[in-house]
């Protein structure tokens, strides 16, 4: 019989370690895993995850005194005020095949919920959109991206276990081009821009200026289009800086479209991001010097481009520049600078997100899954 599984929560540098290394070892040969970057992990628990806008725990399992899960639990305050509601999220959850070590786990988090005042556990999500969120649920021999979180396929009975119900699904799709190029599309694209008296924004300046420029009016433009959508928050200043700092060495600034009207305001992207998982794989999501090569190479020739964001400003939603987001798109398709696109996450009550792929060669090919529990 098994010795039985202890919880305890992560305090001591040797704790941080063994925390962000567990799952590099538990997904060690797994051709789909795309670890997290190494540094910024251990940054984060360092700081204990984003105490401006959540509280947080992080809890390693150990039976024998040897790793077997982890878990990290946030108390995401800015979404309770927002919403009314008392929840705890869970996130980087990763156990062995074991219930016992995943009802522990759950357990405990639970218990540091309702010392916290709360009710529901939900997850797993993160601080903020832009983290990884959602347990695979289906495509589990698919090609992950950096973006989102790989787990084996045994989750989602170790979670459901635990009691965890379906609150929400996210789909995604791989797109390739379509055998012939959408002239309508095209001439659709063309006239909105004309009509709504809005350009493109030209990326004749270094990458740099470039980001300088948009970045404030990029993320004006994501709060108003993401605020009513499943788990999204305001993004704090801190969070903003990181984010452009994260990825400013490793976007093509090709591949951050901004339409914008006649002021230079920002209202409406489309956000691409090289995809960086086969760079981080030989290096366990550490920066090491042969890790950054294969970054920056991939970085200015993507085979394949992760769809971070697509966003219209309200008063624009009707005014057809979702076809100029996809006609421009399309062209990187048709021109061969890329292969192919994943779209990363997209509610499935979002119809009108992806009716958009009906444009492309399109394959549904992964779903994620949102959990909630009554504590």
């Amino acid at each position: 019989m098994a010795n039985a599984v202890i919880i305890s929560e992560v305090k001591t540098k040797k704790d941080i370690k063994e925390f962000v290394e567990f799952p590099l070892k538990l997904y060690k040969g797994n051709p789909y895993f795309v670890p997290c970057i190494y540094s910024d992990e251990v940054k984060l628990i360092k700081r204990g995850g984003e105490p401006e806008i959540a509280d947080s725990v992080f809890l390693l399992a150990r039976r024998d005194g040897k790793v077997v899960g982890r878990i990290q639990g946030i108390l995401q305050k800015q979404y309770n005020e927002l919403h009314g509601e008392k929840r705890i999220r869970f996130t980087r959850f990763d156990s062995i095949n074991d219930k016992e070590v995943s009802r522990a786990l759950f357990s405990s988090l639970e218990e540091w919920g309702r010392s916290k005042g709360m009710n529901q556990l939900c997850g797993p999500l993160g601080y903020s959109d832009l983290d990884r969120e959602g347990l695979l649920i289906f495509g589990f021999e698919e090609d992950q991206t950096f973006e989102e979180q790989y787990n084996y396929d045994y989750y989602p009975e170790l979670v459901e276990d635990s009691g965890l119900l379906k609150e929400v699904d996210w789909l995604e799709f791989e797109l390739r081009a379509p055998e012939k190029k959408n002239e309508m599309l095209s001439r659709v694209a063309a006239r909105s821009l004309e009509l709504n008296k809005l350009h493109v924004a030209s990326t004749d300046m270094s990458k740099k200026d470039y980001i300088a420029k948009y970045k404030d009016g990029f993320f004006e433009c994501l709060e108003e289009c993401y605020a009513h959508l499943y788990g999204v928050v305001p993004f704090t200043e801190r969070m903003k800086e990181e984010l452009v700092e994260q990825f400013v060495l490793l976007i093509k600034k090709e591949f951050l479209i901004f339409i914008c009207d006649e002021n230079d305001r920002v209202v409406s992207f489309g956000l691409g991001f090289p995809n960086l998982g086969e760079a981080l794989k030989k290096s366990g999501g550490r920066l090491t010097p042969g890790a950054l090569i294969r970054l920056l190479k991939i970085s200015a020739k993507p085979k394949t481009l992760d769809l971070g964001l697509i966003a219209v400003r309200p008063e624009y939603q009707n005014s057809g520049l979702n076809a100029v987001l996809m006609n421009i798109i399309l062209e990187k398709l048709h021109s061969g600078e890329v292969r192919k696109l994943e779209t990363n996450l997209n509610l499935e009550t979002n119809e009108a997100v992806m009716a958009q792929w009906k444009l492309f060669n399109a394959r549904q090919h992964k779903r994620r899954r949102s959990y909630l529990k009554s504590i």
